[in-house]
């Protein structure tokens, strides 16, 4: 991989840049105004940077695996993977782990402590092992999203509109915490397709606003989440194609 060095490190230029390009967004807007939703700039900075660790957790690990199993269900690829003496979807998903993207996660660690020193606060160790905990069960959420919406090809002819759609929600939830959603958009976001929990919770927890209520409720969701992603899969195993038939 490092023979090509430009490619190698193209996921974390690339995605290093739209963060700090993020970055300098919210500080324009807060130029102008204290808080936006309640959340200061140290709280937004912190919740930008959040979304760049799982974000960076997501390229480094598994998305670049998971991003191709729709190809791989088109094409019949798929017929090997089944064949193995391996979980096929626990070899989809780390078959192609990507060190390139891997600088993101300490540049995106930066941006929480840059975040945290703006914000002035003091919170416990436990606090943070709190909020290290539900980066991890909001990284498998956010896996668990990815899986389900790349098993739904096992159904239908093209999953172009679904990544379409897919982008758009993480570009837009990237971008408005998660407490600015009100109504059916809180519905949508924390529940139906969870994006706006994923870096929204661990912001609250590190600043000492989550609620062991809603704390309770976003771990849950993981796990329904979870369990939902592995009955997909094996549902959609059961209806594939494969080249063979």
């Amino acid at each position: 991989m490092m023979v090509y060095r430009l490619s190698f490190f193209g996921a974390t230029f690339v995605d290093g840049c739209m963060f700090i390009v993020l970055i300098l967004m919210f500080n324009a807007i807060y130029s102008q105004v204290d808080s936006i939703g309640g959340w200061s700039r140290g709280q937004a900075t912190i919740f930008l940077g959040t979304f760049s660790l799982l974000n960076a957790i997501s390229m480094t690990f598994y998305f670049f695996g998971v991003v191709g199993i729709p190809g791989k269900i088109k094409s019949g690829e798929l017929d090997h993977y089944l064949t193995k003496p391996i979980n096929p979807l626990l070899r989809l998903t780390f078959e192609n782990i990507d060190p390139g993207s891997a600088p993101l996660i300490p540049l995106s660690i930066g941006i929480i402590a840059y975040g945290v020193s703006l914000q002035n606060m003091t919170s416990s160790p436990g606090t943070f092992i709190l909020y290290f905990v539900f980066i991890f069960l909001m990284a498998v959420l956010f896996y668990d999203m990815q899986v389900i919406l790349r098993t739904i090809p096992f159904f239908v002819i093209s999953a172009t509109s679904i990544e379409k759609l897919e982008g758009t929600v993480i570009e837009l939830c990237m971008r408005v915490p998660g407490v600015l959603f009100k109504g059916m958009f809180k519905v949508l976001f924390y529940f139906i397709l969870p994006y706006g929990l994923m870096a929204t919770i661990p912001v609250q927890i590190i600043t000492n606003s989550a609620s062991g209520i809603m704390i309770a409720v976003s771990a849950a969701v993981v796990v329904l989440f979870t369990a939902l992603a592995q009955w997909f899969w094996r549902f959609g195993l059961k209806h594939y194609k494969s080249a063979g038939s």
